[in-house]
């Protein structure tokens, strides 16, 4: 592609490193891209309150799509500008078709405040007995009538054991308009977002006021959370660790986030 004028790239598998950092010759190239005037964006599955260690290692603040493009968060502010919610019908009705179709599943939903660390508002509340993808959760367990009872901006589906491939392809033949299926883990985690959401609308919503279109923008990806913004953009780069769903979506491959795959694309225009 012809210069880009925005970056937006993924985090955890593709920015960072296998030791979630960024390695100082990553670091390097997304400076040395901003420096010459180029919007960077980050566009990730992580909810607000967990961008700040990115922001650490990037050295610099730049705006986050976050949620799968259903938040728009500046970290600079640490202020949410924007938010896309599920319903509480919807997600009720999501839950109805969770528990007939992956029997055994565990419900868990991403809410928002007006900042990444709104005390007021309880941000990942799950359901009694689901079963966290990762360590140290930093959740609030309620009962599933509380969970459901206010808008969230995803719902996340958790079957330990579980295929994540497999829970979206059957859970997708039982939802229509109510919510879009993505996953960005391989261990039984699933996640619904508003319908029309995905990393690629969120990092539009924030090219458009620059006056930018797709084919400004090169993006970065490894998974299927990534797959929207991969084909969208101008020019999409799948991670030499990437899941088959995101190489095939994507126009080149790089390297391995942990051989700084991100940092030997950008070194074309920017070293």
């Amino acid at each position: 592609m012809t210069l880009p004028a925005m970056i937006a790239t993924d985090v955890d598998g593709t920015l960072l490193d296998d030791d979630e950092k960024v390695s100082p010759r990553t670091r390097a190239a997304v400076h040395a891209a901003v420096d010459a005037g180029v919007h960077f964006v980050l566009a990730t599955g992580r909810p607000p309150r967990w961008i700040a260690p990115v922001v650490d290692g990037l050295g610099l603040a730049p705006m986050a799509v976050c949620a799968n493009g259903a938040v728009i968060y500046d970290p600079a502010t640490d202020r949410i500008v924007s938010a896309r919610t599920l319903s509480t019908d919807t997600l009720c009705q999501l839950a109805d078709i969770a528990a007939r179709v992956i029997p055994g599943s565990g419900l868990a939903v991403e809410r928002v405040g007006h900042s990444a660390h709104d005390a007021a508002t309880p941000q990942f509340v799950s359901s009694p007995g689901y079963e966290h993808a990762w360590l140290n959760p930093d959740n609030t367990e309620v009962s599933l009538d509380d969970l459901l009872s206010a808008p969230a901006v995803k719902l996340l589906i958790r079957k330990s054991g579980g295929s994540s491939a497999e829970m979206a392809a059957e859970l997708a033949k039982h939802v229509t308009v109510e919510g879009d299926i993505t996953y960005s883990t391989n261990n039984g985690l699933i996640e619904v977002m508003p319908p029309g959401i995905s990393k690629a609308s969120g990092i539009q919503q924030l090219a458009g006021p620059l006056g930018l279109v797709a084919g400004d923008v090169l993006t970065f990806g490894d998974m299927p959370n990534d797959v929207p913004m991969l084909r969208w953009a101008g020019h999409g780069v799948a991670m030499g660790n990437a899941h088959p769903e995101a190489v095939s979506a994507a126009d080149e491959v790089t390297s391995r986030n942990s051989d700084d795959g991100v940092a030997r694309v950008l070194e074309r225009w920017w070293l």
